[in-house]
């Protein structure tokens, strides 16, 4: 995944929980398209699926699912992402927006600084519901 070497942890510490969330939105819809590689498909059914899973109300429900799975310091930058969402959605509640903001932070989160637990947490989430 990735190197910690080119990004020092007290940077890691200092990014805002808007910059986490932007490379966790990258990370998590990179292990989403991975997921739905195969079989084999059509472009179009692959996207599909694949925005159907990184949408805001699936990564709430996503949320929900790791939740109970989470050490206190994960639900600390979880908090921290959930509260810094500043932008005002257009298509969905606020509520829904943060729960997925603050996904996305935790995702990118640990994606610079702990890899492994990120996996760990991403393989508990049900993607299995293809829009077949």
């Amino acid at each position: 995944m990735a190197s910690t070497t080119a990004i020092q942890f007290s940077q890691i510490e200092r990014l805002s929980p808007i910059a986490l969330a932007y490379i966790g939105d990258a990370v998590f819809e990179l292990y989403v398209r991975s997921k739905f590689l195969m079989p084999p498909q059509r472009m179009v059914d692959y996207h599909r699926q694949v925005v159907t899973q990184v949408r805001a109300e699936s990564q709430a429900v996503h949320l929900s699912a790791l939740l109970p799975h989470l050490i206190d310091s994960e639900r600390e930058i979880l908090r921290r992402g959930r509260n810094a969402c500043v932008a005002k959605p257009r298509r969905i509640s606020r509520h829904i927006y943060k729960q997925a903001t603050g996904l996305e932070a935790l995702i990118g989160y640990l994606y610079l600084t702990n890899p492994q637990r990120l996996q760990e947490l991403l393989a508990k989430l049900n993607l299995d519901n293809r829009d077949d």
